[in-house]
């Protein structure tokens, strides 16, 4: 059973940063889709970015383009994305997901299988 447990959540002001880390518990899934998804307080759970060893790295929403990087780092087992010029709007629990249906990166939370507990990202002043 692959866990998932993020970390690196906060409060931060606008115009500030965070790096969110995934620490996935299975070596060999690093030829496996790993996501960032968000959801915000009554919006749907949204696709951020995703990066596999085989598909590389995909920005899923134009609106962090430019402004969040996913990388992995193989030797921890880690999945990080890094958070620049944040904004009220990004404020969100922030999920990451694996999937063992593929090994592309795909948009449809319902592609993925394996989800950490979320951690809550908020922007304000």
């Amino acid at each position: 059973q692959l866990q998932l447990v993020e970390s690196g959540g906060g409060l931060v002001q606008p115009g500030g940063s965070l790096r969110l880390s995934c620490a996935v518990s299975d070596l060999t899934w690093d030829y496996y889709p790993i996501a960032w998804f968000r959801q915000a307080p009554g919006k749907q759970r949204e696709a951020v970015s995703c990066i596999s060893r085989r598909a590389g790295a995909t920005v899923f929403t134009d609106a962090v383009k430019g402004r969040f990087t996913i990388s992995m780092d193989i030797a921890k087992s880690t999945v990080y994305l890094q958070m620049n010029s944040l904004k009220p709007e990004d404020t969100a629990i922030y999920f990451c997901a694996a999937s063992s249906k593929t090994h592309n990166c795909l948009v449809s939370s319902y592609d993925y299988d394996y989800w950490g507990q979320g951690t809550q990202v908020t922007v304000s002043s």
